[in-house]
């Protein structure tokens, strides 16, 4: 099946990607979704705009919609995109990264079923930590590109995820009641390394933004390798 994958740049989105691939569907072209507003109920925000940088690392086009952000409305961006993809790359169904979110999920299958297009969520409802190994043990290098829960603090930013950062945040999870998956939105992350890249990214030049008691890792500059 022809697959567009609704991309932010993040692990959950870069995995999904990687899992439905290797089922044997082909990825025709990423959608990215460009946010105004930082605290979108749909939309990852923190380096959003690099995900162009990693669709040429996939070899996919992208198509990149911008938003406003503005709760429900912005679904109507989302579903021109789709209707894009469906359009120019004759997408048979769309994957998502969701894993418990019924918000996000919900009205993802909404637009789907309107355009008569599969809905996919690979990740749904996966163990944390299990899922987390996965990645790791598949070659994923993932770092934190914005903190926004207690516990989560501005050492954090930039750091790359391995076994040893995992189980200190396990204990942290369990210390500060958050999810490990950082499906509320208690973190984000950017994959500078996966399988479905040629390359790897090295980031040059960043910038550590930290504003009361959250904060994100702004790349300025970054280079394959």
């Amino acid at each position: 099946m022809k697959l567009a994958v609704l991309f932010s740049g993040g692990k959950d989105s870069t995995y999904a990607a990687w899992i439905t691939k290797k089922e044997g569907h082909e990825l025709v072209c990423l959608i990215s979704i460009f946010s105004e507003n930082k605290e979108s109920y749909m939309f990852h925000t923190p380096a959003i705009e690099l995900t162009k940088k990693q669709a040429e690392l996939m070899s996919l086009p992208i198509i990149i919609k911008k938003t406003k952000g503005k709760k429900e409305l912005e679904l109507k961006d989302l579903e021109e995109a789709i209707k894009e993809a469906k359009e120019k790359y004759n997408t048979q169904g769309i994957i998502t990264g969701a894993i418990e979110s019924v918000y996000q999920s919900s009205r993802i299958q909404k637009i789907c079923d309107k355009l008569k297009i599969k809905c996919l969520n690979p990740l749904w409802k996966k163990n944390s930590e299990e899922y987390w190994k996965e990645m790791l043990d598949q070659g994923f290098k993932i770092i934190i590109v914005g903190v926004f829960a207690e516990g989560l603090g501005k050492e954090l930013l930039g750091k790359e995820i391995n076994l040893n950062m995992l189980n200190e945040l396990k204990k942290l999870s369990k210390k500060y009641n958050f999810h490990l998956g950082f499906e509320g939105g208690e973190a984000e992350t950017f994959v500078i390394d996966c399988p479905l890249f040629k390359k790897k990214i090295e980031i040059l030049d960043a910038k550590t933004i930290w504003n009361g008691n959250s904060g994100i890792y702004e790349i300025k500059k970054l280079k394959q390798i």
